[in-house]
């Protein structure tokens, strides 16, 4: 009775312990429906539109960077969504930020990693409002392959510890491998409408697997 016993507690210690170590089933980040999960300018720049989170406008010029955030932070994952992005005139720009966080001045910018859009950037990352420039780009024959314009696209972002792969409509386009010990790794992720153009960003099928 007592080897029993303690065989079984042995092997549901193990259980319990391979279950809470196991990575996470993929979840979808949004519901299609609520803004559930995440928090920003839900009065006047972003809104719910046909199942997707749409951002901007295209009849008036977006007057500064703006960002729908998670309400949770996240350290390594693979992420998935669809994105459109339309515009008219001025800078026609957005992304996906990353292990970022909120500044407080001016409190609707972000810092960190972004998983950058929009002509001369398209799936490159960028170090938003820290070093201010694009860590890596992608080969420009490849992006213009395989990009879709004004319709449609998955993007893909793949951070495990320090190395981040990007992929557009199923190739890819970055593998960065972070060298400044100093750069946090693990932080909220925001969807960006960029300011100075009239400009419209759509993501819906937004999803993310954790990874140990």
């Amino acid at each position: 009775m007592k080897f029993s016993l303690l065989s079984t507690l042995i092997g549901g210690a193990i259980l319990a312990g391979f279950i809470t170590h196991s990575p996470q089933k993929t979840a979808r980040l949004f519901d299609g429906k609520t803004f559930r999960g995440w928090e920003g300018d839900t009065i006047k720049t972003w809104r719910i539109r046909d199942g997707a989170l749409v951002g901007g406008s295209l009849t008036e010029t977006v007057p500064h960077n703006d960002f729908l955030c998670t309400t949770r932070s996240y350290a390594n994952f693979i992420m998935r969504v669809k994105f459109k992005l339309l515009g008219t005139e001025g800078f026609i720009n957005t992304g996906v930020q990353f292990r970022s966080k909120r500044l407080t001045n001016p409190a609707y910018e972000m810092t960190g990693y972004q998983a950058d859009l929009g002509k001369g950037y398209w799936a490159s990352l960028y170090d938003e409002s820290r070093r201010n420039k694009t860590l890596i780009a992608p080969d420009s024959a490849l992006v213009k392959k395989i990009l879709k314009p004004n319709d449609w696209n998955d993007y893909e972002i793949r951070a495990e510890n320090r190395r981040i792969r990007l992929y557009l409509n199923g190739k890819q386009t970055v593998d960065y491998t972070e060298p400044d010990q100093t750069i946090p790794q693990e932080g909220l992720i925001g969807l960006q409408i960029h300011g100075g153009g009239k400009a419209e960003v759509h993501y819906k099928d937004i999803t993310l697997e954790e990874l140990p």
